[in-house]
This record gives structure tokens, C-alpha cells and sequence, in this order.
């Protein structure tokens, strides 16, 4: 489902697209209850047609929304609009790890700062009894 910037997903309004990958599409978009942007993943329709990803795609999702943790990506809202499941969090800003591993390879200090950073998230996730895949 590709949605164009000023069409709605619920109370989302779709600034601009973010990203596809084969989890689906990220669109920036506008949180009319709340006021705030926040990113909203929609996934495809197959999703909707398969009820064990589907139900795998709410169970994570559920999960993922009992965190709170500086290195890990807030859950704020999930749904079904026309068919089409959806989550949405919150938003980041800035340059994802891939398109900075992209640019060279990162200098010894840096890379083991991020890796930390990647250590406590998941720790946390764990501590809460959650796997990352």
C-alpha cells in the first residue's frame, strides 16, 4: 500500500515517505490527536492475507510497546486501516547505521560506542523477556 503525502492512515497524516524494505513501507507522518511527527510503518498487504505473520507482527509489536529504553525505538500506536496493519513510533532523526557503515568504516572508538549503545537495548529487550531476531 503506497500512500501519498496528505492522505490519512486514521488520525496519521502522511507527510512524506521514509524508506520500503520487504517489512514494508515508512512514511513520516503527522499525529493529528497528539500534535507530534512520528514515523508509521505499513506493512504489506500479504500481511493481512496471512493470519501467523500477522499474528507474529501484532505479538512483536505488543511487545515492543512495553519498552522504554534510550536505545530502542518507542512504540506509540498500532491498527488496521482498509486491511492495512500498521505501527507507528516514534520518529528519528539523523543517519541510519547502514548509510554510515556505507561511507568507510567507522574508527575503532566509534564503532565500539555504537556497539554498546546496541548492547543495552538489547539487554533491555531482554530483561523484559524479548528476542531480537
Amino acid at each position: 500500500m503506497t500512500l501519498a503525502p496528505g492522505s490519512r492512515l486514521g488520525p496519521y497524516e502522511i507527510v512524506a515517505p521514509l524508506g520500503a524494505g520487504g517489512m514494508g513501507e515508512v512514511y513520516r507522518a503527522r499525529d493529528s490527536r497528539l500534535g507530534r511527527e512520528v514515523a508509521v510503518k505499513v506493512l504489506p498487504a500479504s500481511f493481512s492475507n496471512d493470519p501467523d505473520r500477522l499474528r507474529r507482527f501484532e505479538q512483536e509489536a505488543r511487545a515492543a510497546g512495553i519498552l522504554n529504553h534510550p536505545n530502542i525505538t518507542a512504540v506509540h500506536d498500532v491498527g488496521t486501516v482498509d486491511g492495512a496493519p500498521y505501527v507507528v513510533t516514534e520518529l528519528l532523526e539523523g543517519e541510519t547505521l547502514r548509510s554510515r557503515l556505507a561511507g568507510g568504516p567507522l574508527a575503532p572508538r566509534r564503532a565500539i560506542e555504537y556497539s554498546i549503545q546496541i548492547a543495552h537495548g538489547l539487554a533491555a529487550a531482554h530483561e523484559k523477556g524479548i528476542v531480537h531476531r
